[in-house]
């Protein structure tokens, strides 16, 4: 059986998420390489052909990191499902789960179903005086979310339009959640989920009268004041081993909730009351080495080639199933 695995993106050279991508696809190539495979990095484009070839070359698991097709989350899920045409084995979750991940609205009514707790999708009956955040339905790097995305109940409904105007594609709106935000990620063993350390998301030292949200600002804008001001932090465990506890639970049971695979991150808010809500999961988080998932495989001990090599094994274990 050949050694090769090719890393497969979508990314494009139009926002700084996507470029993003496009060096993270050539770093994890790298890893690849330092663990005994063959890679090469391979761009995916509307010309679905490449998966094609790439079917041809028989590699022994695809690397897939398409989040979008030309910029567009909409797509991202097509690339799971020619792979899985082809009968190629490749990271991640599978095409059903990747799916109904790229898209808030709909993962989130599945959370909802599986009684785990999700803010709740603002309506038009929303009082007025109620803060809600609008967010893009399908894209995911806080693209389309700002300091302006946070308005009103009754302003909601002019500013999803206008977001949709500016940004492409839709927006929704659900209940702002102040309080605390921690992203933990998660990644797939031999006897089930693995959640790593716990990262919380400080907002120290913001300025007067800017919401404590990670936005694309915040991730992209290394000019931006929220972006200096929003830092990771670990020791969760340690320091509140019970929240840690109860946050580390409800991980695990919306991974299988969602029917999640290799890897996964869940995005969480806990209120000043103690509430616990889960703002979203991505079954295809950036792997970049400065970006949360490495943090969190270093904070566990675990070294950036061992964490790829975790993650290949999980599909080649899927694959063979």
């Amino acid at each position: 059986m050949t050694d090769y695995i090719p890393v497969l993106h979508g990314g494009t050279d139009l926002r700084a998420d996507e470029l993003d991508t496009i060096e993270c696809a050539k770093v994890i190539a790298a890893a690849l390489e330092k663990l005994g495979y063959r890679s090469e990095v391979i761009a995916l484009d509307i010309d679905f052909t490449v998966i094609e070839k790439i079917a041809m070359a028989k590699p022994l698991a695809v690397f897939n990191l398409v989040e979008s097709i030309r910029g567009d989350g909409r797509l991202g899920h097509l690339a799971c499902a020619l792979l899985e045409h082809f009968n190629l084995t490749y990271t991640g979750a599978g095409e059903t789960a990747f799916f109904q991940s790229n898209s808030k609205r709909l993962s989130k009514s599945l959370l909802r179903a599986a009684n785990l707790p999700t803010p709740r999708e603002w309506t038009d009956t929303a009082s007025a005086g109620q803060k809600v955040i609008i967010k893009s339905v399908n894209e995911h790097a806080s693209f389309g979310m700002d300091q302006q995305s946070i308005v009103d109940g009754f302003e909601a409904e002019d500013e999803i339009a206008r977001r949709e105007k500016e940004f492409g594609g839709r927006f929704f709106a659900e209940a702002y959640i102040p309080g605390r935000e921690f992203n933990i990620s998660i990644v797939e063993t031999k006897t089930g989920p693995m959640v790593l350390p716990i990262a919380e998301m400080r907002f120290d030292g913001l300025p007067e009268g800017i919401y404590p949200i990670v936005d694309y600002a915040a991730k992209w804008d290394e000019e931006s004041d929220v972006y200096h001001h929003t830092r990771r932090g670990f020791g969760l465990e340690a320091r509140e081993p019970d929240l840690a506890s109860e946050l580390a639970r409800i991980c695990v049971d919306c991974w299988y909730a969602a029917d999640l695979g290799g890897y996964a991150r869940i995005d969480f808010r806990v209120d000043p009351a103690g509430r616990i809500y889960i703002l979203e999961y991505n079954a295809n988080p950036c792997l970049a080495p400065d970006a949360g998932f490495a943090a969190a495989l270093r904070e566990a001990g675990i070294s950036y080639e061992d964490g790829i090599r975790m993650i290949v094994d999980a599909a080649l274990m899927t694959g063979m199933t």
